[in-house]
């Protein structure tokens, strides 16, 4: 009687399971065909066709329950191995901490500070680094020929005609070299690839050096320095190199931001004066380049300024708009100091080769340069052009660029030049 009980007990326990079990799925069925119709509804509303409804609501729901099943997996995963690994580290701090005393403490020794010296180089070393892709364009194939050849002759004046203009002296420079070269062997009678360089190597020297007075800054009042160039040809970095040198040989500098033409000109001299810890007088930019001078050449006055650096245009796309902008700017600066600018210097890329030597001839005409800045000639070989400038144009070079530093921007002298130039490896 009492197992008959039992049984009915479980059977009524059993059929309220599958009752809610029923109910369950029914609800459960009855959610998902609403689920089911929404989806449908849903990709009707972004356009998917009615065909195709169905399938993409199936692989829809196929996939979120997928992404659940995965999600659940990765949280017992990570459940399971967190307290075994919080275990791991409590057992390795105790194991630790257990051979660890302070009496075990290994001695770590300090290391060793070892102090490697860079060599200084020279200055000459530096100007034949500078010049070391002109130099291997010249040199080495002057070289060449002066050891093979056997006379100078006309084939061995053709080929070193060939060398001179491949190393950008210019057709002009070029003739004048070959003449006198040719005329010093015949009067002297020279054989031997050493006194045929020495030959040449003094004729080089001899086209550089121009009866031209140095470069002097002491005088009495500021000393102003007008440069020009177009644009690309380190005009602005030149300008912020000399104000550097010139502070540290403790001169006060002035910089005046003239070239109101290019775009950020008047900022980027104004890095450069921040660097050098220098004044820069700048209006907006379009501004009279004029103004600007006028009122440089007034704070240079009124400050007791050693020397003043005035940055100006230099467009050669129309040479009378040019010469008149720089006629006015020297007579408002020659009105506030006498004999002003003192230097009219214009700086040429290196690296353009013989256009270079065509700027500097059409600046010249133009506004009346009286010096030449060179950079870049660490990176070219074409370096010839910086005696073709002294042949052709009787104009002194007074500064070059033979690297990226401060000191790199160095004085220009022609004895150096050639030695550098012609040195042996």
């Amino acid at each position: 009687m009492q197992w008959s009980k039992l049984m009915e007990q479980i059977y009524q326990f059993l059929g309220s399971i599958a009752q809610l079990a029923t109910e369950g799925l029914a609800y459960l069925s009855v959610l998902g065909e609403q689920v089911l119709q929404f989806v449908l509804n849903l990709l009707g509303q972004m356009g998917v066709p009615e065909s195709q409804r169905l399938m993409v609501a199936y692989a829809a729901c196929y996939a979120v329950v997928t992404l659940l099943l995965l999600f659940l997996v990765w949280r017992m995963i990570r459940r399971r191995i967190r307290p075994r690994k919080k275990n791991e580290v409590e057992k390795r701090d105790e194991d630790i901490a257990a051979d660890s005393t302070p009496a075990e403490m290994p001695t770590v020794a300090e290391p060793e500070v070892v102090t490697v010296e860079v060599p200084t180089l020279s200055l000459f070393e530096r100007m034949k680094a500078g010049l070391s892709k002109t130099q291997s364009a010249l040199l080495g194939r002057v070289d060449a020929l002066f050891s093979s050849s056997s006379a100078v002759d006309a084939d061995f004046l053709e080929e070193l005609e060939e060398i001179l203009i491949t190393a950008d002296f210019g057709m002009k420079t070029t003739q004048l070299l070959l003449n006198a070269f040719k005329q010093r062997v015949a009067d002297e009678k020279t054989e031997g690839a050493a006194q045929l360089r020495i030959i040449l190597k003094e004729e080089v020297l001899r086209l550089m050096t121009l009866n031209v007075a140095p470069l002097d800054i002491e005088r009495d009042g500021p000393f102003v320095l007008l440069v020009i160039g177009v644009n690309g040809v380190g005009k602005t970095t030149t300008i912020g190199k000399l104000a550097q040198q010139y502070t540290q040989q403790g001169k006060k500098v002035i910089l005046g931001a003239a070239d109101t033409f290019r775009a950020a000109a008047a900022d980027q001299l104004s890095v450069w004066g921040e660097r050098a810890g220098v004044t820069v007088i700048r209006h907006e930019e379009g501004s009279d380049p004029a103004a600007v001078a006028f009122d440089s050449v007034k704070a240079a006055v009124a400050r007791n300024a050693d020397i003043l650096i005035l940055d100006t245009a230099g467009r050669l796309h129309n040479k009378v708009n040019l010469m008149e902008e720089m006629k006015k700017i020297h007579r408002v600066m020659g009105r506030e100091i006498p004999q002003a600018p003192h230097e009219t210097l214009l700086v040429l890329d290196a690296t353009t080769g013989q256009n270079a030597l065509v700027q500097a001839r059409l600046f010249k005409e133009a506004v009346g340069i009286t010096g030449i800045a060179i950079t870049k000639l660490d990176g070219t070989a074409k370096g010839g052009m910086a005696v073709a400038i002294g042949a052709e144009l009787n104009l002194p070079v007074r500064f070059i660029g033979i690297g990226e530093g401060i000191d790199d921007l160095r004085p220009f002298d022609p004895e150096m030049f050639v030695d550098a130039l012609f040195e042996n490896h």
